[in-house]
């Protein structure tokens, strides 16, 4: 459909990328990876003619139809959000209007005249192609999309400019769907969507009749729709088959290929080299000097592209806090008539690290608030557990920042013993490098500011870190140092993401916030899904097996499961709820390493500061001595219950 032949773009003096040659196919599905700045929105600019090359050319066959989202910057106004997406179908319906004025007027005339003939003729062409582009459809198709993408019925007459703008970005993306493109460009389209609405775009992609190539940040959606993986890497193009799992394996491959090669090419050049060097001025080795010379020139040297940097760094780690960070006990919040959620019974314990799902405005946000004290609770009591201390990232978490400072001075406040390179180091971990650490708060786009007060924040952690949307702006580079950040964090963390891959490597607990209940789940984000779908089958199977049954039958059912219920014993029950996912079994363990160095560690600090008691300098010196050592003895009787705790849980789970 479109072919690009040595194909180059510059940004300013930059070079993006050169010499791509790339043959699009009608049934292209192709995802577009690589770091920020090399050029991945660039090129799909330049295959929707928004943009034009620098070198090279685009060319593309007769008829073909792209339609291209962009990453923002929509602003619909004027129509109700139905209307604007039946907008995309103006032909079908001017050819059932045109219908029905030729019904009105065939009505009007003699069938046997020779008007009345062509107006038939003209009729019934025009019903075959409407039904040939299911125009008795239309209505149903946007409706699905919309609901698809997480708009309710009550949505459907709105304004459209009464919807945020990734809201908008939503009834664009509707609109295209809708228009089904022959090929259509999607730049980051995953941005504004939730889970749900991300699950649902999946297997509508993965449905869709004609070619996508789309730039996400997302592993997991990128696995689920697309056959190809293109890179933009060190100026050049690369093309892999398969997801991005697929891609991620293929390029180290790859590199250890060209790696091999390259050692061979040296080996041969250092060869040639020598025997060059050794018998140049022999003349009865002229003949194959001159030969190896004529070899050596036409080598084409291998280059090894440089490594990707991989920025490692430990965030600093919280004092501990109590068992039970956080208690609902019967918890509701409503805001005004309208509740959110009602009767919330659960606790968060430490080393937590709970995923908050639900479709947008069931109450995710709100919960977190609730968990922050950043709102009071409607009825029922929050308990705040010994010694947590609660962290709020919240999706607008920029506007406590000073305008006024610069990143690296501001980020330097919170973490006044890192050194300069080790907070430029962190900058650059979210996006921030070069000059763009210099730059004022109050200058930074929305997405900026966020990534900066995400990187602030984990300067300095509190033990209770609740994080709205956290993954939100970030590359996959920046999202693997905030997974890293939190896997290594020894503190509890609940957070809302709609990034699949993130959840699934970090949660060990799902809330799912849902037609107004706060139901909980053990795992991640898969064995949540699992569940659910398991729970929906059994109730189905439950549903249709007991149609058939007696009223009597049913009684005496219940009264046996009542009667089993009753003399179960209680410690099975409780061995059930001890048992531990695999996630959460292996941080347990890790937990246990962990207290037993904290133990040894804190034994033999205990053992200096009593010799140094039993060495008398003065009574002042003695008593802080003695305090310090009482609060050494207190934290490794704290330690020593707790690792009986652990290892009573593993002992249950063996």
């Amino acid at each position: 459909m479109i072919q690009l032949t040595e194909a180059g773009k510059r940004f300013g003096p930059k070079i993006l990328f050169e010499d791509l040659n790339w043959l699009v196919t009608p049934k292209e599905r192709v995802g577009i990876v690589g770091g920020n700045g090399t050029g991945k929105s660039t090129l799909l600019k330049v295959m929707a003619g928004i943009e034009g090359l620098d070198y090279g050319t685009i060319n593309g066959m007769k008829g073909i139809r792209a339609g291209y989202l962009p990453q923002d910057g929509i602003n619909l106004t004027g129509r109700s959000v139905f209307d604007e997406c039946m907008s995309v179908f103006e032909y079908i319906r001017a050819m059932e209007a045109e219908q029905k004025e030729l019904e009105h007027r065939m009505g009007e005339l003699d069938h046997e005249s020779f008007e009345y003939q062509q107006i038939s003729e003209r009729y019934n062409h025009l019903q075959a192609e409407f039904a040939a582009r299911d125009g008795y459809n239309i209505e149903s198709r946007v409706g699905g999309v919309l609901t698809g993408l997480g708009f309710s019925k009550e949505d459907w007459q709105k304004r459209v400019e009464q919807f945020s703008g990734g809201w908008q970005m939503r009834i664009a993306l509707a609109k295209l769907l809708l228009e089904e493109p022959n090929l259509l460009l999607l730049d980051e389209p995953t941005n504004h969507l939730d889970l749900e609405a991300r699950n649902w775009l999946e297997n509508y992609l993965s449905n869709y009749p004609n070619a996508f190539i789309l730039i996400s940040h997302d592993r997991y959606f990128l696995d689920v729709t697309v056959t190809k993986i293109v890179e933009i890497w060190n100026k050049k193009v690369w093309f892999y088959t398969g997801g991005y799992s697929k891609y991620e394996s293929q390029k180290a491959e790859r590199r250890l290929q060209i790696e091999a090669a390259y050692r061979n090419q040296r080996d041969r050049i250092e060869a040639l080299e020598a025997f060059i060097n050794r018998f140049r001025a022999q003349a009865t080795k002229a003949k194959q000097v001159q030969s190896r010379i004529k070899e050596l020139e036409k080598i084409e040297r291998i280059e090894i592209p440089p490594d990707e940097k991989t920025i490692h760094f430990r965030f600093p780690q919280p004092k501990p806090s109590g068992r039970i960070v956080a208690e609902f006990r019967n918890v509701s919040k409503s805001y005004g008539t309208k509740t959110v959620f009602s009767g919330a019974n659960f606790n968060i314990e430490r080393g937590d690290r709970i995923a908050l799902v639900g479709i947008n405005g069931a109450g995710k946000s709100t919960l977190i608030k609730l968990l922050s004290g950043e709102e009071p609770v409607t009825t029922g009591e929050y308990v705040l557990g010994h010694n947590a201390e609660p962290d709020y990232f919240a999706q607008d978490q920029y506007k406590v920042l000073d305008p006024e400072s610069s990143i690296l001075d501001d980020l330097g406040t919170v973490a006044s013993k890192a050194s300069n390179t080790e907070l430029r180091s962190v900058l650059g971990c979210f996006l921030f490098s070069d000059d763009d650490v210099f730059k004022k708060i109050g200058v930074l786009s929305g997405g900026e500011r966020n990534r900066y007060a995400l990187a602030r924040m984990l300067m300095n952690p509190s033990n209770f870190l609740l994080l709205d949307e956290p993954t939100n702006h970030l590359d996959m580079r920046a999202k693997d140092v905030l997974l890293r950040a939190i896997e290594e964090f020894n503190g509890t963390v609940v957070f809302v993401s709609h990034d699949r891959y993130f959840i699934d490597k970090l949660a060990t607990r799902v809330f799912e916030v849902a037609e107004g209940a706060v139901t909980l789940y053990n795992g991640n984000y898969e064995e949540y899904l699992l569940r659910k779908s398991g729970a929906a089958e059994a109730a189905a199977a439950q549903v249709a097996a007991e149609k058939p049954k007696q009223q009597a039958g049913q009684q005496q059912g219940k009264q046996t499961a009542g009667a089993a219920a009753n003399s179960a014993p209680a410690p099975a029950a409780d061995e059930k709820q001890r048992r531990l996912n695999p996630i959460k079994l292996r941080q347990t363990k890790e937990r246990q390493r962990g207290i037993e160095d904290e133990i040894t560690r804190l034994e033999i600090e205990i053992a200096d500061f009593e010799m140094a008691l039993s060495d008398f300098q003065s009574a002042q010196q003695s008593i802080e001595i003695a305090e310090i050592l009482e609060a050494r003895r207190v934290d490794l009787q704290n330690l020593m219950t707790e690792w009986e705790e652990v290892s009573e849980i593993l002992e249950a789970n063996r």
